[in-house]
């Protein structure tokens, strides 16, 4: 028999009542209860970063969070940032220096570069390689993700708009 235990928590600007049973990850929680695909499970020991979602305004791993661990929290995913336009600079940037490829990590990578960029808005290339060091990608080789970021950091530094670069070109 489980015993579903209620939640408060502010999910991407929302809050919310759920339920989840006592040992449920944070990840479980978003993925199958509250339907926020966008969090991947991949090694599920906290090591790939797929699952990072941020929690009361830091990264975290949330295949490593029981989902109890967060009443109270505000989370924000991957769907939560694209919707209020956070990272649409990032995005724009990965696509166009082709920093993604079969997907499977991006989402972590963003929050990570999202994370890094508000606490350091002019990283260094060697800063930037260590904040994606805990976020592992088979596809693309890193050097894109770097770039996408350095670049990023420039415009943002320079006092471009984030929405700028999620326009179409005409």
């Amino acid at each position: 028999m489980t015993t579903l235990r209620p939640l408060s928590l502010m999910v991407n600007g929302e809050t919310l009542t759920c339920f989840a049973e006592p040992r449920e990850t944070l990840a479980d929680l978003l993925r199958r209860g509250l339907e926020l695909t966008g969090t991947h499970t991949g090694c599920e020991m906290g090591v790939c970063g797929a699952c990072l979602v941020m929690l009361d305004g830091a990264p975290v791993h949330a295949c490593l969070l029981f989902a109890v661990q967060a009443e109270g929290s505000a989370i924000e995913t991957i769907e939560g940032l694209t919707a209020k336009t956070a990272i649409a600079d990032l995005q724009c940037a990965f696509h166009d220096r082709n920093a993604l490829q079969c997907g499977f990590c991006t989402p972590g990578m963003l929050v990570t570069a999202q994370a890094l960029l508000a606490r350091n808005p002019q990283p260094s290339r060697a800063e930037i390689r260590d904040a994606l060091s805990g976020n592992y990608c088979r596809c693309t080789g890193y050097e894109a993700i770097v770039d996408a970021i350095e670049t990023v950091a420039r415009r943002r530094a320079a006092g471009e708009v984030a929405a700028a670069f999620a326009e179409e070109p005409a």
